[in-house]
């Protein structure tokens, strides 16, 4: 039996210190291999169900978020899911949202002029739901600094005054336990924390499919898709694959066997990891003088004023990111003591 150490090692194999996954995932060996098949197999014209692919994406992701999988819609984009909810707010309906959290989340809201959007600290999201607050959109874990939502606190705020809930997990899915059945609407890129290509995206909505309308609806939302390929659809799906996007067949081949790696590891153990790593480097930034920002039980870890050094980082063969001039380091699955040594000793330098 594969133990979590040997079975990383199988699917990765990174030639730097890549500690960047906030920014982008590495992809696994399998998801490389199924997508070359995949690439080699429409080159020569060989019959393939790459929409199999995509029904087993869309049933990984909902167990590994907690949701029967009728749930769950498959897209490329957050900003898209985004601007879906925001078209279905009424005129005048007021959206709580974090300050400087991610644009895809919350900028679909503000090009509605007819919305009323109010951006609060993180911290202080949950106190500021008030009665006639339609919407509370927020990042589980925000990109810029890892620092985590109360996403529970929120959740009871805004069930006290009849709010819904939209949670963006894009840096949280894959190692932060996230359970999306406790909120109205979710959505997840998966090319970070999911280690998946680039065009996957996951939409969560409510049993009664939380009053969306499909307005990007295409041939793929009909409940039977090959007989809804011309003129008006007869008949929407019945689930949330009514708010599928066309998908992007090769990501989904490989999104697959990356979700089915995650399933594997258990997110659970993957978290055990992550966190351990990140805090390995925050106890090496406190030997060197340095205070991050605040985000405990985070695996992005934010270091202010040392984002200048991005370009010396890289050149040393340490991948990590300049935000707003703060370093920020991302921990995952493939990363192991050594990473976190070797980003301390250049920051050491």
């Amino acid at each position: 039996m594969e133990t979590f150490e040997s079975l990383v090692r199988t699917e990765f194999a990174p030639k730097n210190t890549y500690l960047n996954t906030a920014s982008t995932g590495l992809v696994p060996a399998r998801t490389v291999a199924a997508m070359r098949t995949a690439v080699q197999a429409a080159a020569e014209g060989a019959p393939t169900d790459m929409f199999a692919d995509v029904e087993a994406s869309r049933a990984s992701f909902a167990r590994l978020v907690g949701v029967p999988e009728r749930r769950v819609a498959a897209g490329a984009s957050v900003a898209v899911y985004s601007g879906l909810i925001a078209a279905s707010l009424p005129e005048g309906a007021e959206v709580l949202t974090a300050e400087g959290d991610f644009s895809s989340v919350v900028n679909p809201f503000h090009v509605r002029p007819d919305l009323k959007v109010r951006a609060v600290p993180l911290e202080r999201v949950a106190e500021s739901v008030r009665p006639g607050t339609a919407l509370v959109a927020v990042s589980a874990a925000q990109s810029a600094d890892g620092r985590i939502a109360d996403l529970p606190a929120i959740r009871e705020a805004a069930r006290a005054h009849g709010a819904r809930t939209y949670v963006d997990a894009s840096q949280a899915a894959g190692w932060l336990d996230f359970d999306a059945d406790a909120y109205d609407y979710s959505a997840a890129v998966a090319f970070k924390w999911l280690v998946s290509p680039r065009g996957v995206a996951f939409l969560v909505v409510p049993e009664d499919l939380g009053g969306l309308t499909p307005l990007f609806a295409g041939w793929v939302a009909g409940e039977s898709p090959w007989d809804a390929c011309y003129g008006p659809i007869d008949e929407l799906a019945h689930s949330a694959r009514r708010f599928d996007e066309s998908p992007a067949l090769f990501s989904y081949v490989g999104a697959r066997r990356s979700l089915e790696l995650l399933e594997e590891l258990g997110v659970g153990a993957v978290r055990a990891h992550d966190l351990a790593l990140a805090d390995r480097f925050r106890a090496g930034l406190a030997r060197l003088g340095h205070v991050p920002v605040a985000a405990p039980g985070s695996a992005i870890v934010s270091v202010p004023r040392l984002g200048g050094r991005q370009p010396e980082l890289s050149r040393a063969g340490v991948e990590v990111s300049d935000r707003a001039g703060h370093l920020r380091a991302a921990f995952h699955l493939y990363n192991t003591p050594a990473d976190v040594d070797r980003l301390l000793d250049v920051l050491s330098g």
